[in-house]
């Protein structure tokens, strides 16, 4: 075979209390990225679509490109791809935009190698494709899409799965805002407490004893983000209400979906994250922003060849 075509899933990078290394995907958008394997010895983004701006065709600008001129290092000489890319989650919407492209392009590249490489490669190839949007190369997002569901994502070596239950659920909803990664990124500089560090590790392992343990009540206390959030939730219209809106229908936690804007809540069941879906939904509309909302396990799909 040489020509695939892979999905990626879009994702919640951070998830509150795991700024850069934790993140999960959801089932919903995503980006479609086919890749054709060629003698060029190069990487070429030959079509970009269903993006609302223009984006980069030099492929060392490009995530998709970047991630793919990164796995031509690990490969014989000579090799090369074509790209076609297909847009399917808004650009600075915190959903991961920028990595699923880069992830999808390593994977259907995979797909069309005589001897496949490792996930752990596609995966620091794949982050090496963020950083051409992001200008840090970060695996919360790419991590969870390669894997599926929640994953932590290491600078360095392969990404690790965690366990969620069947019944934990999460309600995404991203206004019609754009919020450019850069800039979200840049309302974080500046010095920290080093107790507020010592809280949000402590919710950090509450969070992930939960997930372990199937324990609801675990997330709840552990489920908070006293670093990024209070810096971030300026950037975002509304963002207070959104989050009380999640809360007041039993979330058992809400923040900032990665950069923002999107919102999301972990909650026990389908039907909870439904209902604050349509709240969340309501409490930006009041902020006068109209939005799109999902409902996913935590446990989302991972990246796949499709046909």
């Amino acid at each position: 075979m040489t020509r695939a075509t892979a999905f990626s899933p879009a994702s919640i990078g951070n998830v509150a209390v795991g700024f850069d290394v934790l993140g999960h995907s959801v089932a919903g958008p995503g980006d479609r990225v086919t890749v054709l394997r060629t003698d060029s010895g190069t990487v070429r983004i030959t079509a970009i679509r269903g993006a609302p701006v223009p984006l980069p065709l030099t492929a060392n600008e490009n995530t998709a490109g970047r991630a793919l001129l990164t796995l031509l290092k690990s490969l014989p000489a000579g090799l090369g791809f074509d790209v076609e890319i297909d847009k399917g989650i808004a650009m600075g919407s915190g959903m991961g935009g920028s990595a699923a492209s880069a992830v999808a392009a390593v994977v259907a590249a995979n797909a069309v190698l005589d001897t496949p490489v490792s996930r752990e490669v596609l995966y620091h190839c794949a982050m090496q494709g963020e950083a051409a949007a992001t200008g840090s190369a970060h695996g919360d997002n790419v991590g969870p899409m390669l894997l599926g569901g929640l994953v932590i994502a290491p600078a360095e070596g392969a990404p690790v799965k965690v366990p969620t239950p069947d019944w934990l659920h999460v309600a995404l909803v991203h206004p019609h805002f754009v919020l450019e990664t850069r800039k979200a990124r840049a309302a974080l500089a500046g010095a920290y407490e080093l107790h507020d560090f010592v809280v949000q590790s402590e919710g950090l392992a509450l969070l992930l004893a939960g997930c372990f343990t199937s324990d609801a009540s675990l997330m709840r206390r552990g489920f908070r983000d006293v670093l990024v959030e209070p810096r971030r939730a300026s950037l975002i219209p509304g963002f207070a209400r959104v989050k009380q809106a999640a809360l007041d229908c039993g979330a058992l936690g809400a923040s900032i979906s990665g950069a923002g804007p999107s919102v999301f809540g972990w909650f026990d069941s389908r039907a909870g994250a439904e209902r604050a879906s349509l709240a969340m939904a309501a409490a930006f509309k009041d902020a006068g922003l109209d939005s799109d909302g999902l409902v996913s396990p935590v446990s989302g799909p991972a990246a796949e060849v499709i046909p």
